[in-house]
């Protein structure tokens, strides 16, 4: 920090400075107690998403494994090819708390029966089974996918906002603060150098004055 001229002038700027900084602090802080908050409410539905997902997959897998060994595997693979296609994603953004996260806009995976590509009459229930199973995995993949970017991009950005706080109040006020009380203690130094000089002078004054009166 660059060094303060003792001025009275030099004084009101520096407090003004550690005003504006502990307002700064104090906003910063309420912007990250609300972003942890909201951190929090998504952190529950990513934890909530994941057991969710979790359950699902063991249903889909065991499905799977069933149909597979009563229709055939041939017979799963054919289903498969019959229903493959791409899965076509829009990413858009929102903000919170000014922080921009992804809204990924998507049309749900989940199919009806007749839907998906192959032959009613030539698959099991079991096989539809399977790819609603695995259909619905997918929705929960894709919701998964935007909830844990938010989480990610809103804990980056209170870390961020911790470090600005820390900042400001371990370095930044301390040494405008030191500033300042250095530049009153130089105000003050230089006040008394001034009176003292000035009682100097009123007496060498008074001393002549008397002198001119013993003369005359």
């Amino acid at each position: 920090m660059e060094q303060a001229k003792p001025t009275r002038m030099e004084l009101i700027r520096v407090k003004n400075q550690i005003k504006l900084a502990e307002q700064g602090k104090d906003l910063l802080r309420q912007k990250m107690d609300a972003l942890i908050q909201e951190f929090f409410l998504i952190m529950k539905d990513v934890s909530d998403s994941r057991s969710e997902l979790e359950v699902i997959d063991v249903s889909a897998r065991h499905s799977l494994h069933l149909a597979i060994a009563v229709d055939d595997s041939v017979a799963v693979r054919s289903a498969a090819l019959a229903t493959r296609r791409g899965v076509f994603l829009d990413i858009a953004r929102k903000n919170i708390m000014g922080v921009p996260v992804p809204v990924l806009e998507k049309k749900v995976i989940s199919k009806g029966t007749f839907e998906r590509g192959y032959s009613v009459l030539g698959v099991s229930g079991r096989i539809d089974e399977v790819a609603e199973k695995f259909e619905r995995e997918l929705d929960l993949i894709i919701a998964l996918a935007e909830t844990e970017t938010s989480l990610r991009r809103l804990g980056e950005e209170i870390q961020m906002n911790r470090r600005r706080v820390n900042a400001l109040e371990q370095v930044m006020i301390p040494e405008l603060k030191e500033m300042a009380k250095g530049i009153k203690i130089a105000i003050e130094e230089r006040e008394r150098e001034d009176l003292f000089r000035l009682k100097k002078v009123k007496k060498i004054i008074n001393r002549r004055k008397q002198a001119e009166k013993a003369g005359a």
